[in-house]
Formats: C-alpha cells, sequence, structure tokens
C-alpha cells in the first residue's frame, strides 16, 4: 500500500538575489515523499512568496490532505489540487519517481543518459552597477551565448548603459540578451521603454507590467518594437478555455513556463497546446526549485525538443542545495552520470 508524507525545507541563497519585487535570501520549498513496494518517490513543490497563485495560508494543510488522500491516485488528486500548481507538479514527479529502477531518471533520454544537453541562458541579477556588469563578464567568460538580465530596480538610463556596453562589445551573433522586468514598468511609460530597449536588440522582455492589464498588455504587445514574454501573467490561469481567451486578448509574442506556478507538467503543457495553436512560442524555465525539481524540469524539458535557451540554470545559486548530476559547462545544461545523487532531508 502506497504510504506518503511531506518535509519542509529552507533553501539559502549563495548571496542575495534581486528583482524588482525585492531582494532573496531564503526559498521555502516542500518535498512529497512516496513509499510503494520498498521503493521510493520524490517530488518538489515549492513556491514563490508573493507570486505563486497557491502562497496561502492553508498550503500546508493541503499537503496534509494530499498524503492522507495518497490512495485516491494521481489523476483523481491533479483534478482536486487544480488551485495548487506547486503540488501538482510535486506529485507528478513524485509518481514518475516511483516509475522507474532510479528515482532520479523521470524522463529518459539523451539527456538523462549524459550523452545531450540543453542550451539555457545565463541569469544576471539586479543590483549594483558594478554587481550587475561584474555577473555580466562571469556569464561571458563561463560561455553563455544567451543572457537574461533583471531590470526595472535600479535607475533606467544606467540599465540602458549596461545594455548597451554589451552592445559595443558583442553583436547579436555573438550574444543573444533577454530582460525581465517582473512588472516594473507603469501602462503609462511601458511603450517608451520598451522602444528604448529596442535599440540593443534584445531578443524579448518578460513582464513589462504588472499581470492582470490586460487591455495594456495588448496593446503593448501589438505596437511594441520588442518582443514581449508572457509570464506571471499565466499564473492562476486554470482552464483551457481561459487560456485561450487570455492568449488570444493579449497575442503575445512568446510565453514562459515555470511548471510550480502553472500546474506541473500537465498544466504547461496545456498551455503549449493553446499557445502552438496561435502561433505562439514557448520557452521553459524553473521558479528557484531545488535540484531535486530543476531535474525534473530539466528531463521534461528535454523531450519537448525546443532548441531555444530555457531558464533552467537556477542549481548553483543556493549553499545547501542537493548533490545532482546536474552541471553548467558552456551556456548548457549537462547530465554528469560520473556525479552521484546526495539528497538527505
Amino acid at each position: 500500500m502506497m504510504r506518503a508524507e511531506y518535509k519542509h525545507y529552507v533553501l539559502k541563497f549563495k548571496r542575495p538575489s534581486g528583482t524588482s519585487r525585492g531582494v532573496m535570501t531564503t526559498k521555502e520549498t516542500w518535498f512529497i515523499i512516496l513509499e510503494n513496494e520498498n521503493k521510493t518517490g520524490v517530488g518538489e513543490c515549492g513556491i514563490l512568496r508573493g507570486l505563486s497563485i497557491d502562497d496561502r495560508p492553508d498550503f500546508e494543510e493541503k499537503l496534509k490532505w494530499t498524503c492522507r488522500n495518497i490512495h485516491l491516485g494521481l489523476e483523481i488528486l491533479l483534478a482536486e489540487l487544480i488551485e495548487y500548481p506547486s503540488i501538482q507538479f510535486g506529485l507528478e514527479t513524485a509518481f514518475k519517481s516511483l516509475e522507474g529502477t532510479d528515482q532520479f531518471q523521470l524522463f529518459p533520454s539523451q539527456f538523462s543518459k549524459g550523452e545531450d544537453s540543453i542550451p539555457i541562458n545565463g541569469l544576471v541579477w539586479m543590483g549594483k552597477e558594478d554587481f550587475m556588469r561584474s555577473q555580466i563578464k562571469d556569464k561571458i567568460e563561463a560561455g553563455f551565448s544567451c543572457i537574461k538580465l533583471k531590470i526595472g530596480a535600479i535607475d533606467f538610463q544606467t540599465e540602458l548603459d549596461i545594455l548597451k556596453s554589451i552592445r559595443n562589445e558583442f553583436l547579436v551573433s555573438d550574444i543573444e540578451l533577454r530582460v525581465d522586468a517582473n512588472g516594473a514598468f507603469s501602462p503609462k511609460d511601458a511603450l517608451e521603454k520598451l522602444k528604448r530597449l529596442s535599440e540593443y536588440q534584445l531578443h524579448s522582455i518578460e513582464q513589462p507590467i504588472k499581470p492582470k492589464q490586460f487591455e495594456v498588455m495588448a496593446r503593448l504587445c501589438k505596437e511594441t518594437p520588442l518582443p514581449i514574454a508572457l509570464d506571471e501573467e499565466l499564473i492562476g490561469v486554470f482552464s483551457n478555455e481561459n487560456q485561450q481567451e487570455l492568449l488570444q486578448t493579449i497575442k503575445p509574442q512568446y510565453i514562459i513556463l515555470k511548471p510550480s506556478l502553472v500546474g506541473g507538467f500537465t498544466g504547461s503543457q496545456q498551455w503549449i497546446d493553446t499557445a502552438e495553436n496561435l502561433n505562439i512560442k514557448w520557452w521553459i524555465t524553473s521558479a528557484l526549485e531545488s535540484n531535486i525539481g530543476l531535474n525534473a524540469i530539466a528531463q521534461w524539458t528535454y523531450t519537448l525538443k525546443n532548441n531555444m535557451p530555457q531558464g533552467l540554470g537556477t542549481g548553483s545559486l543556493f549553499t545547501n542545495n542537493f548533490i545532482s548530476p546536474l552541471s553548467v559547462k558552456n551556456g548548457t545544461l549537462h547530465y554528469d552520470l560520473k556525479q552521484h545523487w546526495k539528497f538527505n532531508l
């Protein structure tokens, strides 16, 4: 008979990491652990405070309910947990973890066999100008050909100057630049800022304004000289009908999918199918999970055969992450079979 329990864990950042929503020093997460016929499966339920739709007072109570009712099976539980996407993701991963002979080989492929890699973007956090410039230098020296900068918290002209200095040194063919505003721009000045950003031949900007401003966002996506990617806008939109309505209304150039925030693999695939039917492109990003969640997202992402750089380079951010075969080399994510898992709670 299957048994389930959950455990709480606090990930600690190596250095404070800044976005326009604030600076993070820790990240809470929970692990669902399943046991069945002498096999163990593990999945991660990680929320981002102030962003996840399931960042609510009854979150842990719902985790208890899930463990008590594990006998209902995955399909019924996923339907019952529609408003708790991070628990859906953790459950899907835990059940997948039980299936094979190795609990960490979830989606066997050339990637998980160590024979292929996933191109990823290098992430540059907000901070003082010198700090941001040093991060960019480190990413370029580490072999990244795609860099994503968090913007919107320091002086906008300073951010433009940083982008200008990169473009003065590196052509578009050398370095692809993405920026993420995390909703920092006001509806009033967003278009003008997009025009100024577009001078530096950026690939895209994520979530220029806060979500739920549908008319403004639709107008921006129509008039922008710079491709817009929806991120936070997708959170809490559960039904396929509502997803289709949102994408048809706004008509973004891209959407970005974080399985922990949009309902795991099943929820993400639903968004992908809807987007592709509307000729909207997409990529996958982790949401500051530990290596348990990152491993699940990376292995699943590889099976999707999307050749764009994905947002999966977050495994080295924490001092107390779990040792895993995941490693970043030359701007790509690898699965190094010489490195064994060490997962101890």
